[in-house]
């Protein structure tokens, strides 16, 4: 019972901000975010739900990379990127979060499959995968990287995976 009014709480929540996104009613509290700090923060936050599912979360240490934004938005960007991989990575498998700067962006790469489906509200890639998703997590991270004046890419190929890269404007060191 527990389980599933904490599930129903996420969907709540995901579901208010999704549609305060669509309205563009979201306010963000920016400031200047390393980069490198967040992923740190959220990597560590979901290490112990990767660890009980037996999938190895790999995150070399990444530099500051200087970016203007809302650190708790940000956050919630990457965590949702990682659960996600953690949901559909099978028991056994590795997730691989790298970070680097190319054409005054500042990327984060969450690597561990479907398209770009992934992207549409309550999409699972398959329905035989148990797991307590809202099928909101993408939608939310996506609109919320535009919000940054940012995106995030997926590169995807069947049978191989899919690698999440969240792109974001760099700030002068």
């Amino acid at each position: 019972l527990q389980q599933r009014t904490a599930f129903l709480r996420r969907l709540t929540e995901d579901l208010f901000l999704a549609a305060k996104l669509e309205q563009k009613q979201v306010m963000l509290n920016e400031d200047r975010v390393s980069l490198g700090e967040v992923i740190a923060a959220v990597c560590d936050s979901c290490r112990e739900e990767a660890e009980k599912k037996g999938v190895v979360l790999q995150a070399p240490p990444a530099p500051e990379l200087p970016v203007w934004g809302d650190q708790i938005r940000l956050q919630q960007i990457l965590q949702n990127l990682l659960t996600n991989a953690i949901h559909y990575t099978p028991a056994g498998g590795s997730i691989t979060v790298n970070s680097r700067v190319e054409a005054g962006a500042a990327l984060v790469s969450v690597r561990p499959e479907d398209q770009a489906a992934v992207f549409d509200r309550y999409f699972h890639t398959t329905t035989s995968s148990k797991h307590d998703s809202t099928g909101l997590g993408l939608t939310i991270a996506q609109e919320l990287a535009h919000l940054h004046h940012g995106e995030i890419l997926l590169e995807s190929e069947v049978g191989k995976g899919s690698c999440f890269t969240l792109k974001l404007p760099l700030l002068p060191a």
